[in-house]
């Protein structure tokens, strides 16, 4: 996992491109701990038995497998399309990288897009309330386990409309100092 804000200026018009400043500006995992965003780095022959760990200590019951791919994910481009759309959910959003890339962008405190570039052994755990959005990058391939506390459930609430969602309200409660 590689984090750094997000240039929304960059010459770059696709989304899968990086998006980088140059030079780049780097944020930590504990930075991004700070505003909720947890990771694990689950690598090599016990890489399911560490990411089995961590779900055990956080109550993950559930999960389920998705590809995105172009030939992998029907109606493709109007489901990468919906993932890019700036959202949150109720519950935490928790993704096992199996196979492949790709790019979680989240909202820091001051409202700017952080970049999280994932891999293959990367553990990602989003909170609930957090404004988000997901792409593929330029390998246009990922191939991830879904972990739930509950049912297995993807239900998007988009910004504004999460704006007063209870658990926007309370996001911004735990992480986000407000005057």
């Amino acid at each position: 996992m590689r984090a750094y804000l997000y240039n929304d200026l960059a010459p770059e018009t696709d989304p899968r491109e990086p998006h980088e400043f140059q030079p780049s500006v780097p944020v930590t995992q504990d930075d991004l701990a700070q505003f909720g965003v947890l990771h694990w780095s689950c690598l090599g022959p016990d890489s399911l038995k560490q990411m089995e760990t961590v779900a055990k200590e956080r109550n993950y019951k559930n999960r389920d497998q998705i590809t995105i791919s172009p030939d992998r994910l029907p109606n493709f481009e109007e489901k990468i399309k919906t993932f890019f759309t700036e959202h949150i959910h109720e519950d935490e959003e928790i993704r096992f990288i199996l196979a492949g890339s790709g790019y979680f962008d989240v909202r820091d405190p001051q409202d700017r897009w952080v970049r999280i570039h994932v891999v293959e052994g990367d553990l990602v755990v989003l909170p609930a309330g957090i404004y988000h959005r997901f792409t593929l990058d330029t390998n246009n391939f990922i191939h991830t386990m879904r972990l739930f506390k509950d049912e297995p459930k993807w239900e998007a609430i988009n910004r504004p409309l999460a704006d007063t969602s209870p658990c926007r309200i309370e996001y911004l409660h735990n992480f986000v100092s407000i005057p």
